[in-house]
């Protein structure tokens, strides 16, 4: 290899490059929730060498993040998810880069907190807050990647900037999901966390297909996996 890579990243050769693993370590994300899906999410993308990971969360954790948040443990509980989350890098991968934003994600702030990054990962649980993350994202001008989760279901997609895809997927939708009646077990979290990485990776390096415009169900309990076409 021409490229000088460090022996914690040698597996990632098996499946990117040296000239794609240079490109993630460029690369600046956003991931605004760093509970059951962000925590996953951030986790993976600072394994990967990711080299700046923004962790946007206002909440602490508490005892019924237990069950399914990776960044939770008991001696978390009332601290900060989005200073977990950059201490935890700290210790995994301190070459990544994390800037904990320790506030919500709003449209007061939105523009400053994702102006800079190329791609923004959804790890929200509220509708509203995903719609408005998908608006300041296409002014920025940047990707996002969502995805939700609700019991043994979850959903991905990806956006680019004029699709208004969260915005005919949640129409006439309230602002939580069906996950306040189905709640979130510990696997869901890290399943669609990972296709939500994978999604990301894709765009950062330019390969392979992804989920622009296709909305990607995830049954865990029926092993269903179907895509709905969102182009038309």
């Amino acid at each position: 290899m021409n490229v000088n890579v460090k022996k914690r990243y040698e597996r990632n050769l098996f499946s990117l490059s040296p000239q794609e693993f240079e490109k993630l370590r460029e690369k600046k994300v956003c991931v605004v929730g760093c509970g059951g899906l962000g925590g996953y999410i951030i986790e993976m993308l600072g394994r990967l060498g990711v080299g700046q990971i923004t962790a946007v969360d206002k909440d602490v954790f508490e005892e019924s993040n237990l069950n399914r948040q990776i960044l939770s443990d008991m001696n978390s509980l009332g601290k900060s998810k989005a200073l977990k989350a950059k201490e935890r890098m700290e210790l995994v991968n301190p070459d990544v880069k994390v800037i904990a934003v320790k506030e919500a994600f709003s449209e007061k702030n939105g523009k400053d907190i994702l102006m800079g990054n190329d791609l923004v990962v959804d790890a929200l649980d509220d509708i509203k807050a995903r719609l408005l993350l998908e608006e300041i994202a296409e002014q920025v001008g940047i990707p996002m990647i969502h995805g939700a989760i609700a019991g043994w279901y979850g959903q991905v997609t990806t956006v680019f900037p004029g699709d208004r895809t969260l915005h005919r997927i949640y129409t006439g939708a309230g602002n939580k999901g069906i996950e306040a009646q189905l709640g979130n077990p510990s696997f869901t979290p890290a399943v669609v966390a990972a296709i939500q990485v994978s999604e990301a990776v894709k765009v950062l390096i330019g390969r392979g297909e992804i989920l622009r415009n296709r909305l990607l169900f995830v049954n865990l309990l029926d092993h269903e996996y179907f895509t709905i076409n969102l182009s038309g």
